[in-house]
């Protein structure tokens, strides 16, 4: 019955299901990004803030991409077809949502200085890319092979908020072994 409901929903409404989709799944892992961080009191703010990036701009960009996607590759099928849109995912949009998710999360989430989180980025950027080459193509895969294209930004945002953990935990990590400065 609810999945009926989405599904009536996700028809009338598709960009704005997916962007809601997108921010619930969003604040989802950041509470379960907390939780097993061992942060004492859930930090609402922080919380209500990655929810806002699901929603405003993880939701969109999965909606708009993956119909670009399926114009760019209308018609074609096939193994071939599914390895040249995985490539294409990977060498664009991947290197660049890792990028906007570690500078909002310094800037808005963390309310850093942009020096700090330009620092930041450049230290942790090609790590998490890589670690990001080494997970998101198999996603990558399932979704553009086996999902229709309605319930593809689901599927990738549901992954997604397994992702946005390991990004939380890796944040936090980082900024407990950033050395204060003293006044």
């Amino acid at each position: 019955m609810a999945g009926q409901a989405y599904m009536r929903q996700l028809l009338a409404h598709p960009l704005r299901t997916k962007a809601i989709t997108s921010g619930v799944l969003a604040g989802c892992s950041d509470a379960v990004a907390q939780k097993i961080s061992g942060v004492p009191k859930l930090q609402l703010r922080r919380l209500l803030l990655i929810a806002l990036y699901g929603f405003a701009y993880a939701g969109p960009f999965g909606h708009f991409l993956h119909k670009l996607m399926d114009r760019f590759f209308k018609g074609k099928k096939g193994k071939e077809t599914t390895a040249k849109k995985v490539l294409v995912e990977q060498l664009t949009a991947s290197p660049w949502n890792n990028m906007m998710f570690m500078m909002y999360y310094g800037l808005v989430v963390e309310g850093r200085p942009f020096g700090q989180v330009k620092s930041k980025v450049k230290k942790d950027y090609a790590s998490v890319q890589l670690t990001s080459w080494k997970f998101w193509p198999i996603v990558s895969w399932i979704n553009h092979e086996y999902m229709p294209l309605q319930l593809r930004v689901l599927f990738h945002s549901f992954v997604a908020s397994c992702w946005a953990v390991f990004l939380n935990l890796k944040a936090a990590r980082s900024i407990a072994n950033t050395p204060t400065k003293k006044a």
